[in-house]
């Protein structure tokens, strides 16, 4: 029969437990427009900000408004990418190019205090060869707003204000799985409980051995 833990190993476990016990469940969110592109049939997060995005003739580019922890958490558009649908009335054109334009603008949950969330829709933007993810969106969504470091912050002027503000812990955050902010821009949302548990493993076994260890000197 094993014999229960002593002395610093003991005490060492007790404060990891304890700092798990406290630590944030999940770190706080951040509301803004993530940037998001067809592929496959399925939506992709964005590499790239639409502003260097150039998609192709034939493509869908699509954009969401909730609050997320990161790009790993980040929630999609709710409609399904789909050039034919949304397209399928506009005529090609030479020199020109034809882009789906889907925008969410989220849920109540997700909305700035004071403010409710248009109907989602779709567009079909025909714009230049060369035009941007950014140039698409415009030609169909105006009014665009950014900020000075060029950050996507309102789509068909909503929001009304602000722009990639953090959300405390607590608040709602959208249930659907879906920013790049406009293209990619990672916070750091802290450590999670299951590297700080992994982290305390390892300290925990590694004090076990060195008390082991001088036990055994001492016997």
């Amino acid at each position: 029969m094993s014999r229960p833990l002593r002395g610093p190993v003991a005490l060492l476990l007790a404060g990891f437990l304890s700092a798990l016990a406290v630590a944030p469940a999940h770190a706080a969110g951040y509301r803004y427009w993530s940037f998001w592109e067809a592929k496959g049939g399925s939506w992709a997060y964005a590499t790239q900000g639409p502003a260097t995005a150039r998609p192709g003739d034939g493509e869908t580019v699509g954009f969401r408004f909730a609050v997320s922890e990161d790009s790993g958490n980040a929630s999609k558009p709710g409609a399904a990418p789909g050039f034919d649908a949304v397209c399928a009335r506009t005529p090609a054109e030479d020199g020109r190019k034809r882009v789906a334009v889907v925008v969410d603008f989220g849920s109540a949950a997700d909305a700035p205090s004071g403010e409710q969330p248009p109907a989602a829709r779709t567009a079909c933007a025909q714009v230049d060869k060369d035009a941007s993810a950014g140039e698409a969106l415009a030609a169909v969504a105006k009014p665009l707003r950014y900020n000075s470091s060029a950050l996507l912050c309102a789509i068909a002027g909503y929001p009304k204000t602000g722009c990639g503000e953090q959300v405390a812990d607590g608040a709602k955050k959208s249930a659907a799985p879906t920013a790049s902010d406009s293209g990619s821009d990672d916070e750091d949302s802290g450590p999670s409980a299951g590297l700080i548990g992994g982290i305390a493993a390892i300290v925990v076994l590694g004090a076990a051995a060195v008390w082991q260890t001088r036990r055994r000197k001492r016997g």
